[in-house]
């Protein structure tokens, strides 16, 4: 499927309950307490008939899929929180420049959609907005690079030790997860980085 095909399906459920769309395509949103944090994202992933994978590379071949959350801040729809975007590997990006980087093939060309975050219990999440966004030469590109090389030097220094939340404008590299405590770490677009993404700042998303 092209990223144009993509985003003209996806554009259908704009408006719609994805919680129901669980359900449809047998993806569990609360098992006993637990809630499965990436249940959103695996709706669209499914309706657009990607199975489960784990791989580094784009998921639909030259493009990604990304699902953002937003929430309401008086009248307005702000970014919930920072973007998952690839894993980290410390050797691969102790080795690799920005320009063969996983971070770089996953930005280059994404499809970003964001759902309404209506409740901790997620008893209706709607798609608010689907939007193709490219990690072209620019602004985003020369930042997102200095991101990179930045975490990438703190590597080199001081290894994981010298991964920091405050590293990086756009892009920073942490834990996996927010409560943090695991060995793994990945890259996260911060919620800024997300906002330009979908131009919230043209109320493109209210």
């Amino acid at each position: 499927m092209t990223r144009d095909e993509a985003i003209i399906k996806l554009r259908l459920l704009v408006g719609k309950d994805l919680r129901p769309l669980a359900d449809e395509h047998g993806i569990t949103v609360w098992k006993s307490d637990r809630k499965n944090k990436g249940w959103a994202g695996s709706v669209l992933e499914r309706f657009l008939g990607l199975e489960a994978n784990s791989r580094q590379a784009p998921d639909f071949g030259d493009w990604d899929l990304k699902l953002v959350s937003l929430k309401h801040s008086g009248a307005k729809l702000v970014v919930k929180e920072t973007m998952a975007i690839t894993m980290l590997q410390p050797s691969h990006v102790i080795e690799a420049p920005f320009e063969h980087s996983h971070l770089l093939d996953k930005l280059q060309r994404l499809v970003v959609a964001a759902r309404e975050w209506v409740d901790e219990q997620e008893t209706r999440s709607p798609l608010v907005q689907v939007t193709a966004f490219d990690l072209s030469d620019g602004e985003f590109f020369r930042q997102v690079q200095a991101d990179y090389e930045a975490i990438r030097a703190a590597l080199k220094m001081r290894g994981v030790r010298g991964l920091t939340g405050s590293l990086g404008v756009f892009v920073q590299a942490r834990t996996k997860g927010a409560a943090g405590g695991s060995d793994s770490h990945a890259f996260y677009a911060r919620e800024k980085f997300v906002a330009k993404m979908l131009r919230l700042d043209e109320n493109k998303a209210q």
